[in-house]
């Protein structure tokens, strides 16, 4: 079984995505989630507190500023912008894939766990998340 899921981008930022994803799954096997693309990743993190998701954005601003920044004068890749090539490090740097159980149709999350794609990009994207369930 397996559908893919579009997920709207405004920009930099974590965006959920469970509830798409838990309304889809049955049964039992292996959710196999991938992003076909190179500037943005899939990230498991809490859902509960909004503050996680502010410090991860900056503490990831922080590591790989964008190309503009004097730090990063070394960057060859520009054609795309000062975004893209930090973009395509932080990719680099997180996953592109997860793996989640799916136990009697629900997924095996921990209780503040939720599903997020990690837009490193400036400008809004739709990405696509293909998924598998077997």
């Amino acid at each position: 079984m397996h559908k893919s899921f579009h997920i709207d981008t405004r920009g930099p930022g974590l965006y959920e995505f469970t509830g798409q994803v838990r309304d889809w799954v049955t049964g039992d096997g292996l959710l196999t989630l991938f992003v076909r693309h190179t500037s943005c990743s899939l990230l498991i993190q809490e859902n509960a507190d909004p503050d996680v998701r502010t410090d991860l954005e900056a503490f990831f601003r922080r590591l790989v500023p964008s190309a503009d920044d004097p730090s990063m004068r070394y960057l060859t890749h520009r054609m795309e912008g000062p975004d893209d090539m930090p973009a395509h490090i932080k990719a680099a740097l997180l996953p592109v894939s997860l793996s989640i159980p799916v136990i009697s149709g629900r997924l095996a999350l921990g209780t503040w766990q939720g599903i997020y794609l990690f837009e490193h990009r400036a400008r809004p994207h739709r990405r696509e998340v293909v998924a598998r369930l077997t």
